[in-house]
């Protein structure tokens, strides 16, 4: 069953950009992409939630990687070593055996929520 956890208002959101929160121990890379101008009118804006932890510069920075889209799949490009994990499965576009965690994340009432039962088992450590 989810758990939703307020993580920020919509407001503390950068378009087209990330930010980091700390999750029950866990860092998580929230990111907003904005729709391109060929989607239909009024769009929605989409939001991801990856774990923050790159495992090719085994460092958390994936909320500082440049979005985008490569054949229509939004990922984000590791600042470190340029790896391009995809938002929606996690696994990395250039070396699929290497996945980062996706969370549940939502937008209700103006606030920005993560499904904590979406986060790995309490108890483990953060890296």
């Amino acid at each position: 069953m989810a758990k939703w956890l307020d993580v920020c208002k919509v407001d503390d959101l950068q378009p087209d950009s990330g930010v980091c929160a700390l999750l029950d121990g866990e860092q998580v890379a929230i990111f907003w992409m904005r729709p391109v101008l060929s989607e239909a009118e009024g769009a929605d804006a989409k939001i991801y939630a990856v774990g923050n932890y790159d495992p090719f510069g085994k460092a958390n920075v994936l909320s500082r990687g440049l979005i985008g889209d490569i054949g229509g799949q939004p990922v984000v490009a590791s600042p470190l070593y340029k790896q391009h994990f995809s938002l929606q499965t996690g696994v990395c576009l250039e070396d699929e055996t290497v996945k980062i965690p996706v969370y549940a994340i939502r937008i209700e009432n103006l606030k920005v929520q993560v499904d904590l039962s979406s986060l790995p088992h309490h108890g483990e450590p953060a890296l």
